[in-house]
């Protein structure tokens, strides 16, 4: 079946390794979101979305708890965010969001994994044309009528709500609005009692780039080592599916 398949086939394994990943990103959400706005998810919106990320992600509350407990404390730094910006190989964009405590390092571990994969680390700003900052939530529908919800989320900055398979293939669905519409689109969702998954700030990339899944088994060598960063929150790419 060739090196591609047995490509794919290893980064489904590491998939089902990275729990320990999401939750090291999710604390610093957390951190991140306390820091900014204070330990109450009543007031505190950014942390209140927090929470609900780590519940998707099956994160015990006791680690919840602990990085509140953990950010409330003045003494405790904060993280810095940054994004990077650049090309692996076959012309494909990669855009990656960072948090922080040491730039120096974070800085220096992306130009790396970039040069040792034959890739270019370009100039912040670099592929604004490209990815698009949007806002996106994931919710189980349920019964409910999907062409109503679309209807009722009109007024709070709907641009599309579709539906997507997860990893266990049960249906997702997805709305996505515009960055600045986010706490809106949050709000009006959190009065429908639907069970929310997850809800993001995400890039959306506006144009793709065709490769061969040969192709694609170079790109992935990029991305596995952007992704398995601790500093790293999240990796955009723009490979056509």
């Amino acid at each position: 079946m060739g090196r591609a398949f047995e490509f794919r086939k290893e980064r489904k394994f590491k998939r089902w390794a990275k729990m320990a990943v999401q939750f090291t990103r999710i604390g610093k959400e957390i951190v991140m979101a306390v820091k900014d706005g204070g330990p109450s998810p009543d007031t505190n919106s950014r942390l209140r979305t927090a929470i609900q990320n780590a519940k998707a992600v099956n994160m015990p509350k006791d680690r919840v708890d602990a990085a509140i407990k953990r950010a409330s404390n003045k003494d405790e730094n904060g993280y810095e965010e940054f994004v990077y910006e650049g090309y692996a190989q076959h012309g494909v964009a990669i855009l990656i969001e960072t948090a922080t405590d040491n730039t120096n390092r974070t800085v220096a571990n992306v130009r790396s994994y970039f040069n040792k994969t034959g890739g270019t680390l370009g100039k912040t700003g670099s592929l604004d044309f490209i990815f698009s900052r949007k806002s996106v939530f994931r919710f189980l529908p349920g019964e409910k009528d999907l062409e109503e919800l679309e209807f009722e989320l009109i007024d709070a900055g709907l641009e599309e709500l579709y539906l997507e398979a997860d990893e266990e293939g049960n249906d997702i669905a997805v709305v996505q609005t515009a960055f600045e519409d986010f706490g809106k689109m949050q709000k009006a969702l959190e009065d429908t009692g639907l069970e929310m998954k997850s809800a993001k700030l995400e890039r959306i990339s506006q144009s793709t780039t065709p490769i061969t899944e040969e192709q694609a088994v170079d790109v992935f060598k990029l991305i596995d080592k952007l992704e398995e960063d601790d500093d790293v929150q999240a990796v955009y790419h723009n490979m056509a599916d």
